[in-house]
Formats: structure tokens, C-alpha cells, sequence
């Protein structure tokens, strides 16, 4: 038997409302990049519009023409676009772009143009990341040339954006500056933002400045905790995704868990993984191609389950990440992209 990512789609409408109440009243865009983070866009997208989600940031072009055949009346955010191709697709499917360079700028505008359609793009500034934005210098004739495609009906500016790198509390009091700055030079410009948007999950959580109209969260809405940040449970998140399998041969002094492959990472936690298992939480003694091996249990039979990493009282993603070094969006991204998934609530 084949390991298994069992996903709790109640525990996912928990985290909405968590989230919701968390950052109101700035508007939460539920992220659903990598596959809504290997937790099924098929099942997280309708239930996230049930539970009121409105605005779904989808990164890639494909994701959201995915998310509006799930999502026709949601708002959906993209804004990674490689080309006219990418922007063509997007109009078609309606989506928000993410415009972080003049050349993209050109390409949204020429493309409306050809369709007789007007694009809804939100603008990108360069706070310090350096990751897919308009330096400050080149700002002031970036938005002058987005008030002119305004007026020509090419486009309609929705929002202003950026992302930060929460490396420090300094550092992002840095980056904010820059974007208040922009925000203020695109306004004497002519624009008229509807959406402000800085901050993603740990940001957006913390420090209420950084909220403005709406806040991009992604991991926390999986139950996914910062790497060294607060607890899933003083955060008020459950966690949405665990990896499950069973065992599958029980010898007198380990237990074989049959798992399949499951993710390159995994062959990476020998000596840091453990299983919670009906006998308590057990190490991880060994990782083969398609088995772990666990010290023996009393009890200890074939078919039984064990969590390797999710919901207590098995280590979080992010648990186990900290001990291999990374964070737990990665370990989640990394299982296996046809590894079974089962829903639960």
C-alpha cells in the first residue's frame, strides 16, 4: 500500500476563518499556487468560495485558467506571465495581472488592444527583493505610461503590489517606505488603486500595518507555519494536509510501512523523521525506494496507520523542515505530484 496526503477540508474552512478574522478588515486572497500546495485545487478552490473566499491568487497563467472553470465569479490573481501568449490566456480567462515590468506593461496593453478588451492589472514595485518588480527610479515613468494606457481604455488599474522578504521587522519597515512612496507617486500620477497589497502570511498576521486592502496567504491557510515563528496553535491555525501509510509487515523488533515514493526530500530525513503511530511516536530507523522501517510495537499489526508528518500528534511540515534545514511549504511541495490524496470533512 502507497502512502497517502490526507487533506481535512474542514480544518481548511477553519484556517479561512481564522484568516479572515485575523487580518479584517484587509481582504484575504487565498494562494493556491503548486497545485493549491499539494492539497488539490479540485477540492480547495469550491471550498474555498463556499466559505466567502473572493479573491484566489493562482502565480501562473495555467493555475488560473484552472481556478476559473472551479471559480467563474471569483477574482483571480496571476503574476508570473512569460509573453503576449500568457497575457493573451489570461484575458481570455479574465484574470488580474501582476505587472512588474515596462516590457509587460507594453504587452498587457497591446494585447487588450488586439481583443478590444481592457486588462484589470495591479502594478509592481521593487521594494528590496528584488523579485519580478519596477525599481524606484524607473517608477515615475512606469505609472505615467500606465495612466495613459488607462485613459485609452487598454487597461484598468485595480491595485498596487509588492512583495517583502521578512527577514527582519527593519528590513520590511524599509521596504514598506519604498511602497508608500510608490503608492503616493502613483496617485499624484493620476491613479486610483482599489487594492493595496504588501503582505503575505507571517506579515500580514504580525504587524497590521502591513495589511492595507488585502493580504496574499498562502501557507497559513494550509496550516503551514513559519520555519522559528509561533506555534500553529498560537497562530490558530490547524494544519490541512498530513502523509499517511500503513504498515505493512510487522517483524519482532522493527515494522515495515509500506509507502511508495513518496518525494526526493524524503530520502534526505533519514535521522529526522519520525512516524506517530498506534504505539506513540517512533523514529524513522531507515528510508528505503518504497518502505520506512520503525522499531516494533506492542500491538503492532498489518494495515495499521501511521502519520508521518500533519495533525498532532505527528510533527507539522514545518517541524519536520526545521530539522532538515528548509521550510515547510517545501517539504509539502516536494511529495510526489501523483502521490494518492484522500479527503477528509
Amino acid at each position: 500500500m502507497s502512502a497517502e496526503f490526507v487533506v481535512d477540508l474542514a480544518a481548511l474552512s477553519d484556517n479561512i476563518r481564522a484568516v479572515r478574522e485575523r487580518v479584517a478588515p484587509a481582504e484575504a486572497m487565498l494562494v493556491v499556487k503548486d497545485d493549491a500546495y499539494r492539497h488539490g485545487l479540485d477540492a480547495v478552490v469550491p471550498r474555498a468560495i463556499a466559505e466567502g473566499v473572493r479573491w484566489i491568487g493562482a502565480l501562473d497563467v495555467s493555475t488560473g485558467v484552472a481556478v476559473r472553470a472551479l471559480a467563474p465569479e471569483a477574482r483571480v490573481f496571476a503574476w508570473m506571465l512569460a509573453g503576449r501568449d500568457d497575457v493573451a490566456d489570461a484575458l481570455s480567462a479574465r484574470l488580474d495581472i501582476g505587472v512588474g515590468s515596462a516590457e509587460l506593461l507594453e504587452d498587457v496593453a497591446a494585447v487588450a488592444q488586439a481583443q478590444s478588451a481592457t486588462a484589470d492589472v495591479h502594478l509592481k514595485i521593487d521594494t528590496g527583493l528584488h523579485r519580478n518588480g519596477v525599481r524606484s527610479e524607473e517608477w515615475p515613468a512606469f505609472v505615467d505610461r500606465a495612466v495613459q494606457l488607462e485613459a485609452l481604455g487598454v487597461i484598468h488599474v485595480v491595485g498596487i503590489w509588492s512583495h517583502i522578504g521578512e527577514a527582519s521587522d527593519a528590513d520590511d519597515d524599509d521596504s514598506r517606505a519604498v511602497f508608500e512612496t510608490a503608492v503616493s507617486q502613483a496617485r499624484e500620477a493620476g491613479l486610483t488603486p482599489e487594492k493595496l497589497h504588501l503582505a503575505a502570511s507571517a506579515a500580514a498576521f504580525a504587524r497590521p500595518e502591513f495589511r492595507y486592502d488585502m493580504v496574499r496567504i498562502g501557507a497559513f491557510h494550509y496550516g503551514i507555519r513559519s520555519a522559528d515563528g509561533p506555534s500553529e496553535q498560537e497562530l490558530g491555525l490547524a494544519v490541512v494536509g498530513s502523509l499517511q501509510a500503513a504498515v505493512e509487515k510487522v517483524g519482532r523488533k522493527d515494522t515495515i510501512i509500506g509507502t511508495g515514493y513518496v518525494s526526493g526530500l524524503m530520502s534526505t530525513a533519514a535521522g529526522s523523521l519520525t512516524a506517530a503511530t498506534p504505539g506513540g511516536r517512533l523514529p524513522v530507523t531507515e528510508i528505503a525506494a518504497d518502505t520506512l522501517r520503525i522499531p516494533h510495537w506492542d500491538d503492532a499489526e498489518a494495515g495499521q496507520v501511521v502519520t508521518l508528518f500533519g495533525a498532532k500528534p505527528a510533527d507539522s511540515a514545518t517541524d519536520l523542515a526545521e530539522r532538515l534545514g528548509t521550510i515547510g511549504e517545501e517539504v509539502v511541495l516536494r511529495l510526489a505530484s501523483d502521490l494518492p490524496r484522500r479527503y477528509v470533512g
